[in-house]
């Protein structure tokens, strides 16, 4: 599937909470969001699997609970875990949902947001494939921006809203995106 560029923006169909012309790969690991709560932040991760490599089928397969712990000695020690997120990023920008934007993802864990509990019930998790030692792509900025334009125009409950890495609202416990985010080239590319 080819990456979307800022010109061919991204949208999303109300009635699904999916993006138009990405693929969708259904997660278990979702549910619904608590009545009456609409998505209020996006949450920025940064993942590989195995551990700083790139590619493969490895957190499909985490996000739909078929990793084989045979695969990687790390898979041992997270193939218990029952997550998602909402997106996945690729490092050539293309794009891959898991759960639809209406849904709530298990992204976040135990978390906190301006003195708000649980982030799971009113955020949409973005999981960028890299690590915190390594830069994302340029493709990966754009795309990302692309998605959130489109989530600002679908959800106004996003809009003006913030935009956060795990590690700020599970400090101490996660530390991704990592220092190799640049926060200015998102807000550049939001403005």
């Amino acid at each position: 599937m080819t990456a979307y560029s800022l010109e061919n923006a991204y949208m999303i169909q109300p009635e699904t909470g999916l993006l138009v012309g990405v693929q969708f790969v259904e997660s278990p690991n979702a549910d619904q969001r608590p009545k009456g709560i609409m998505p209020e932040l996006i949450v920025v991760h940064g993942i590989s699997l195995p551990p700083n490599q790139f590619g493969g089928e490895a957190i499909e397969q985490l996000f739909t609970n078929q990793l084989n712990p045979d695969d990687d000695p790390f898979f041992k020690d997270i193939e218990h875990l029952k997550v998602s997120a909402h997106l996945l990023i690729r490092r050539d920008g293309e794009v891959v949902q898991y759960v639809p934007f209406h849904l709530r993802a298990w992204h976040a864990g135990h978390s906190c947001f301006n003195g708000r509990k649980g982030c799971n019930d009113f955020s949409i998790g973005i999981e960028l494939e890299g690590t915190d030692e390594t830069c994302y792509t340029a493709s990966q900025y754009q795309s990302l921006a692309g998605v959130i334009k489109a989530l600002w125009v679908a959800y106004p409950s996003l809009y003006a809203h913030d935009v956060v890495g795990h590690s700020h609202i599970a400090p101490g416990r996660k530390t991704d995106p990592g220092a190799y985010f640049l926060w200015r080239a998102l807000e550049r590319l939001l403005e």
